[in-house]
């Protein structure tokens, strides 16, 4: 990969380590390129990013995007790819990174087999995460300055998922506006508290059903079980969420599903926007006329 940059009057003067924050690199990315990579100014490798640069100088920043990922040969559902990034259509059951020495069964060892079989030289950077039963919509950057141009803020990235969850809400829309943290004592749990971090969740009712109730959410915080936590905080656990108390009766995973995606594509700028169809397991409690 390689990024360049034409020093203007306004960063004459000013360090190579400083100049090159106008290209919104993450600090890993930024550690990659000094140790790993090559910085030139004007054709001259550097190697001390202190040197102060002039109006006019000529950085270019080049660095490889291997990586160490063990590749796995499991089948992948691909909604989209080109040249900056993948949109991956997640199944239950598979987590997005290794937890453990070992692990090669989660997404990046499938995209990495994915690379593999295809000759594909690019990184990967999933973009957010989703829990394990969770189905539905991953992007995935091909390089980190990608990872990094769509992860500055959160509202970058505007997603919408499907769930069902037990009871009927009192409201048909409306905002759930609660803290989160970790329950005291569990390493998996979250739970509403004031100490904890401000989340906030839109949902809005599409269907009632008896004992339960399908919603469209909108999160406009990104926190760990968010949806999860929320929901069950109001005494409506999403069905198939053993964690969170949800009824076990008609699923067998939390029913939550990343339906729809939509950004500016990193690259282009080009607004990019993806559905994916909703699993069987949600399906057939939708009843006939949902989508």
């Amino acid at each position: 990969m390689q990024l360049e940059l034409i020093i203007s009057e306004a960063q004459a003067g000013r360090m190579v380590k400083d100049a090159v924050k106008v290209l919104h690199l993450s600090g890993g990315l930024w550690k990659r390129i000094k140790w790993n990579g090559r910085v030139t100014v004007n054709g001259e490798e550097v190697h001390n990013a202190r040197r102060r640069v002039a109006k006019g100088d000529r950085i270019v920043l080049t660095w490889s995007e291997e990586n160490d990922i063990v590749p796995s040969d499991i089948p992948l559902s691909i909604t989209y790819e080109d040249e900056a990034l993948l949109v991956v259509n997640k199944g239950p059951g598979m987590i997005i990174h290794p937890t453990a020495r070992g692990a090669h069964d989660t997404l990046v060892n499938a995209v990495a087999g994915y690379y593999a079989q295809r000759h594909i030289e690019a990184g990967i950077h999933p973009i957010y995460r989703l829990d394990r039963n969770t189905t539905g919509l991953v992007v995935v950057a091909k390089s980190a300055k990608g990872q990094y141009d769509l992860s500055k803020s959160h509202d970058q990235i505007y997603r919408e998922y499907l769930a069902l969850v037990s009871g009927h809400m009192d409201e048909k829309a409306g905002r759930i506006d609660r803290p989160i943290g970790r329950r005291d004592g569990s390493i998996v749990e979250w739970m509403v508290r004031e100490d904890g971090k401000r989340a906030i969740t839109d949902y809005e009712v599409l269907g009632e059903y008896e004992g339960y109730s399908l919603l469209k959410i909108h999160l406009l915080t990104g926190r760990t079980h968010q949806i999860r936590v929320h929901f069950a905080s109001l005494g409506h656990p999403l069905l198939g969420d053993d964690l969170y108390g949800g009824p076990l009766g008609l699923m067998t995973r939390q029913a939550l599903h990343a339906y729809t995606v939509r950004f500016a594509h990193p690259v282009t700028g080009k607004e990019m926007r993806f559905t994916a169809p909703v699993p069987e397991d949600m399906r057939k409690w939708m009843g006939k006329n949902e989508e």
